[in-house]
C-alpha cells in the first residue's frame, strides 16, 4: 500500500472532497485509510464500563484508500507517488511533483 500511518493526505472524492488530514490507521488487507476529522459519523453508544454515561460519539470511518492522494511534505502538494530503490538498497517512496523522497 502506498499510504502510510501518519502520512498527510487530502481526499479527492465523496461528501469531504478537499479536506487534508493526517492517517491514523491503514488497514491493507480492505485497502482502507482511517483519516483524522474526515469522514466522521455519529454513533450510539450504549452505557458501558468503559463508557459509563453513554452517549453520541462521533468517530472517524475508514475510506478508500483509492480516494485520497499524499500531499508531499516539501512541495506541499497532492501528489502521486513513485517507488525507487536506492544505492543502499533501500526502497523509498518518490514524490512525482518535485523528486523528494518521502520516507
Amino acid at each position: 500500500m502506498r499510504i502510510k500511518k501518519g502520512d498527510s493526505v487530502l481526499v479527492t472524492t465523496g461528501k469531504d472532497a478537499g479536506k487534508k488530514g493526517k492517517v491514523l490507521r491503514v488497514i491493507p488487507d480492505k485497502n482502507r485509510v482511517v483519516i483524522e476529522g474526515v469522514n466522521r459519523v455519529k454513533k450510539h453508544q450504549k452505557p458501558s464500563r468503559s463508557l459509563p454515561q453513554g452517549g453520541i460519539l462521533k468517530i472517524e470511518t475508514p475510506l478508500n484508500a483509492s480516494n485520497v492522494m499524499l500531499v508531499c511534505s516539501r512541495c506541499n502538494k497532492p501528489t502521486r507517488i513513485a517507488h525507487k530503490i536506492m544505492e543502499n538498497g533501500e526502497k523509498v517512496r518518490i514524490c512525482k511533483q518535485c523528486g523528494e523522497a518521502l520516507d
